[in-house]
């Protein structure tokens, strides 16, 4: 299957561009994206990915506006993996790890856009994340991420925002790799065991002339899957900081898996130790409707049909109940103890027991 990718010298093994090196199922290629306001006006996440083996390609994008939950997600046989559109969905990349245009065309539903993406700081490529279970690989994965700003035209419900670099920030990443997607598979071994264990923890938070991206995969009995904190400059002639070994204290609701304040500690800092309080501002309950997981019939890179286009609004208040058992984004401020501001994304997750905070079991909340 030719495609016009193929004429480009990218290959990486001896196969077409439309065939990728791993046969596995779940080998998924995608784009990340949130936007806000640096305050709580409204919070966007959007993405699309690619999911080779399952020949599917989808996207989504999500606001949280006035208590209000919206979504638009498309899903479509993927052809030709150059073509970056799903419906009234399109990425451009227009200059390489700096800018990128997204687009949701006007539509029958709530959300449309035309938004694009300057980074303000060079894309900087996270550690690889490799998780096998009971002899199979699950998780084997490569990510860069970068902040920046938006600028544009955006729609949500009626209303019109004239969006400019001065004010809408927010983070976007590339991923791919292998991890779960599409259809649930027969779990054998797995059965009652989430994909993901323990507590997830992402803050890639941008301040005036840097930015600090934090990562954390500890699993309830403390072992680290995954960590990095470091120190990115908006001066590319400026190297990355690694801040050394990342500590944290969450404040949970009590009975719930919902972070209401975060301080993330960075006590190796080569400038000396450093601290970041974060106070979520607006949450997006991203895995509701958008594919993350919450609804069987709507995962990421399960096969749809030919094309189809879906929209839903929900109250924010309806969903957050279970929404809050899958992946929570808020959008952030960050007061770090240097006396910086800044704001980004606080993300995070609580899957199984994590006993730290008093979760004893997969539907317990903190005590």
């Amino acid at each position: 299957m030719l495609s016009s990718m193929d004429d480009y010298p990218l290959h990486q093994i001896s196969d077409v561009i439309r065939h990728v090196g791993s046969s596995d199922r779940n080998f998924y290629d995608r784009y990340y994206f949130n936007l806000h306001a640096c305050d709580d006006t409204l919070f966007m996440v959007m993405g699309l990915g690619q999911y080779p083996n399952l020949a599917v390609q989808d996207a989504f994008a999500c606001v949280t506006r006035g208590g209000k939950h919206h979504v638009v997600r498309a899903s479509r046989v993927l052809g030709d993996r150059m073509d970056t559109t799903v419906g009234p969905f399109r990425v451009e990349v227009v200059e390489g790890l700096k800018r990128v245009r997204f687009l949701l065309e006007p539509n029958e539903h709530s959300i449309a856009c035309d938004l694009t993406w300057q980074g303000a700081i060079p894309a900087f490529l996270e550690p690889r994340q490799y998780i096998r279970k009971f002899g199979r690989v699950l998780f084997d994965t490569t990510r860069f991420a970068q902040t920046g700003y938006w600028s544009g035209t955006l729609q949500v419900g009626g209303e019109t925002f004239r969006v400019t670099a001065d004010r809408w920030w927010g983070t976007r990443d590339r991923s791919w790799g292998v991890r779960p997607v599409g259809e649930a598979e027969h779990p054998g071994i797995r059965q009652g065991e989430g994909q993901m264990t323990g507590m997830w923890n992402y803050s890639p938070m941008q301040f005036a002339d840097h930015s600090v991206l934090y990562i954390l995969n500890e699993t309830d009995s403390g072992e680290r899957a995954i960590e990095e904190a470091v120190r990115i400059s908006n001066d590319p002639q400026r190297q990355p900081e690694w801040l050394g070994r990342p500590e944290y204290e969450h404040k949970l609701t009590p009975g719930t898996r919902m972070v209401e304040s975060s301080v993330l500690h960075f006590p190796q800092a080569p400038r000396g130790a450093l601290s970041i309080q974060a106070t979520p501002l607006l949450t997006a309950f991203i895995a509701v409707g958008t594919g993350y997981g919450m609804e069987q019939d709507w995962r990421h890179g399960m096969y749809q049909g030919d094309l189809v286009v879906q929209g839903l609004v929900k109250d924010v208040a309806e969903i957050a109940g279970y929404g809050q058992y899958g992946v929570v984004d808020h959008v952030a401020r960050f007061d770090a103890s240097d006396g910086s501001v800044g704001y980004g994304l606080h993300e995070h997750g609580f899957w199984g027991a994590f006993r730290k905070y008093g979760m004893n079991d997969a539907s317990g909340g903190a005590s």
